[in-house]
């Protein structure tokens, strides 16, 4: 069987589960009724199914290479994603005043949840040309906002992030790329980045970089970063690619997966490029990009998993040992816990999108705490989700899944690297435990009070796993009150297991409301009691270890483990 876009499963979470309605409500985005969503994404789901899912295969067989210095994508990649930018898909979230739909980011998610699962390799080229979409909008100048966003939106250009150097990976304060003025407004940029994703193709006429470099006596670390757009054609009077800029991609990074997407070393040597944003504000302005990107990674590991738990399904269904595998109990538990785990990640970042959507429309306070606390549990939770359906997927087909030729080990290659890249998925439970809890964990407390009033709501209807969900946020308000006591040190070596802890109370309120949804009977009522009470529990290992802290992990010391 083929890919299938999951667009009931998405129209459910966003009738059901995630306040989809109140963006709907809000002036901003009273274009996006019912009608026009299921419209946009019926097409998105077409389009992905037949046009995009086909050439997925290509491009793990068949990897992006580097040819003459011009990068040649995989067969069917140029047509699909011609398909991709004629339709408009890029621009859906982007302003409509450079031609963009203009939508709740919300829809666009739930569209590049549909197009990972279809193709990861070739989303990830409008993903990144959508966050430097948002960028340039909020920190470019109105000349470049004029020029480079229509071209991006369009599809006619793509854009990239140029963030990490052999020497500075997680720590980007490190780089060493310079940026010298020029004396017309225009500054020579001279570097090497590495882990360039779409860094150059055959695709687009022009590719736009957003590069990270360093002025003339600019401070050290982070402080001293300002963000330049470099493209690899520089335009000409009409605005059209013209003579090639002083860039080029060194070389093609040989990977575990992902071998459609072209992962570029690219050389600046000098390259003419110009400001965004103010001096040695580089590093806020890239963030802009980040962030969105990491719900966006998020959704990308709820989409592989979605393509992996379809194709685990099938094959269940039709493999015949001793009766259908698909009837044997731990395939059913397999097969029932991957099926509740995507759900769990898909309404989580689909939250997270809603809070985004919220804060634009409104301004409100909360919601924009609500959306930034999200943000790193969508991206870790999804990713981890990701891979680990993605590695069940291959256990469901047994020895045939460790065979290339059944297509189920390109889904756990090709999503292994979303936990790592937009920031580690443990960087992600340090910014959440940091940063996002400076508010002394109000944005956690709220977010919790949501969920007890939605546990008692429903104890009439399913008591068990009402009083099961009420009891774990209690508790997990407790960790997180204990949390926020704790000095840095404490916290961080406790973050991972806290934001899965999170994460799994989460997955159990949107479960819950699931099964309240229809009435507390049916398929979705059984799923989230799969979630409830099969992986609901995990949370209260995850949060003894949380309360361990650093003392047990810190007193062995490298040379110990070395032993």
């Amino acid at each position: 069987m083929t890919y299938r876009s999951p667009l009931g499963d998405i129209r459910f979470v966003l009738d059901h589960v995630v306040p989809f309605g109140a963006v709907a409500a809000t002036e901003r985005f009273a274009e996006a009724t019912p009608d026009t969503v299921e419209a946009i994404l019926t097409e998105a789901a077409k389009l992905c199914d037949g046009v995009v899912a086909p050439v997925n295969g290509n491009g793990d067989k068949t990897p992006a290479r580097l040819e003459n210095g011009v990068v040649r994508t995989s067969p069917g990649f140029a047509e699909a994603f011609g398909a991709i930018a004629e339709g408009g898909w890029i621009g859906v979230s982007a302003p409509a005043e450079h031609g963009g739909m203009d939508l709740p980011q919300t829809v666009n998610m739930s569209i590049q949840d549909m197009l990972s699962g279809a193709c990861l390799a070739l989303q990830l080229n409008p993903l990144l040309t959508q966050g430097q979409i948002e960028a340039l909008e909020h920190h470019a100048s109105e000349e470049i906002k004029a020029l480079y966003i229509p071209k991006l939106i369009s599809g006619e250009w793509s854009g990239t992030m140029n963030l990490t150097e052999p020497q500075a990976g997680s720590d980007v304060g490190a780089l060493r790329t310079k940026a010298e003025p020029k004396g017309d407004g225009s500054y020579a940029i001279t570097g090497q980045k590495i882990f360039i994703t779409w860094g150059d193709s055959d695709v687009v006429s022009n590719v736009s970089h957003l590069v990270l470099a360093r002025l003339p006596g600019a401070a050290a670390g982070t402080k001293g970063i300002s963000l330049f757009i470099v493209p690899k054609y520089l335009p000409d009077a009409d605005g059209n690619p013209g003579k090639a800029n002083a860039l080029k991609v060194v070389s093609l990074e040989h990977k575990l997966g992902l071998h459609g997407s072209p992962t570029c070393v690219m050389s600046y040597e000098g390259a003419t490029g110009w400001l965004v944003g103010e001096e040695n504000k580089g590093m806020a302005a890239m963030f802009t990009m980040m962030n969105n990107a990491r719900l966006g990674v998020g959704m990308q590991g709820v989409g592989v998993a979605e393509a992996a738990c379809q194709k685990a399904i099938d094959y269940a269904q039709e493999r015949n040992q001793m009766g259908v595998i698909a009837d044997h109990p731990d395939v059913r538990r397999m097969l029932a816990t991957m099926r509740a785990e995507v759900f769990a990640a898909r309404a989580i970042g689909l939250s997270c999108a809603v809070a985004l959507d919220m804060h634009k429309a409104t301004g409100e306070g909360e919601w924009a705490a609500r959306g930034a606390f999200l943000t790193p549990i969508a991206k870790a939770y999804g990713t981890d989700v990701g891979c680990m359906v993605s590695e069940m997927a291959v256990q469901v087909h047994g020895g045939m899944g460790y065979i290339e030729e059944t297509g189920v080990a390109q889904f756990y290659r090709d999503v292994r690297v979303t936990p790592i890249y937009e920031g580690t998925n443990g960087i992600q439970a340090m910014d959440l435990v940091g940063r996002k809890m400076m508010d002394g964990g109000e944005a956690a407390y709220r977010l919790l009070e949501e969920l007890e009033a939605d546990a008692e709501a429903a104890r009439a209807v399913l008591p068990d796993l009402a009083g099961d969900l009420w009891s774990a946020a209690e508790t997990l308000r407790e960790a997180t009150e204990w949390l926020t006591g704790q000095d840095m040190p404490a916290r961080f070596a406790g973050a991972v297991p806290y934001l899965r802890a999170f994460a799994r109370v989460l997955g159990a309120h949107y479960h819950l409301r699931a099964a309240m949804a229809e009435g507390g009977k049916g398929a979705r009522t059984n799923l989230a009691r799969v979630y409830i009470r099969r992986l609901l529990p995990m949370y209260a290992a995850h949060l003894a270890e949380a309360r361990d802290g650093g003392a047990s992990v810190m007193a062995l010391s490298p040379d110990d483990l070395a032993a």
